[in-house]
């Protein structure tokens, strides 16, 4: 899964690059190919549900045509929200590969921390969360947190 995580990185910088939100990319893979990618755009379409896994759950169900993703797998830079990680179970996406963890979000200003104190519960899931490529991750949010002009969402 690693070279899915570096197309998932690339998708994130497009987003960073175009001040559209964080550094959030994510790529969803069916069959050792990529079928579906996004990034975040919360800020550029003022809707804080833009999450990078969620932009490319909608990208791949329509490039798949169904709302079922059965035997897919995600790939994205980040630790999935609660928001994200819920969508990633509707959408029946099969295991999550992430990067940063939701406590290294608290270092570029988000507060996904403070959420998944209220929620909690990620112990349950066992080998379905699974953080791969960490290092390559936190370069890229090193890389956001040297930019000006951003927006923290």
């Amino acid at each position: 899964m690693n070279k899915f995580m570096h197309e998932a990185i690339e998708e994130a910088r497009v987003g960073i690059k175009n001040f559209e939100g964080g550094p959030f990319g994510s790529v969803i893979v069916k069959d050792n190919k990529v079928v579906g990618r996004g990034h975040n755009q919360v800020v550029k379409l003022n809707d804080p549900t833009c999450h990078g896994e969620m932009q490319a759950i909608r990208n791949a169900c329509k490039n798949l045509g169904t709302f079922d993703l059965s035997d897919c797998e995600i790939c994205t830079t980040g630790e999935p929200c609660h928001m994200c990680l819920v969508a990633c179970m509707w959408a029946n996406i099969s295991k999550i590969y992430y990067g940063c963890t939701i406590k290294d979000n608290e270092m570029i200003g988000f507060r996904d921390n403070k959420f998944d104190a209220i929620l909690g519960g990620r112990e349950k899931l066992g080998d379905y969360l699974n953080n791969i490529d960490r290092d390559e991750c936190l370069n890229l949010f090193e890389e956001y947190n040297k930019m000006t002009g951003k927006t923290n969402y």
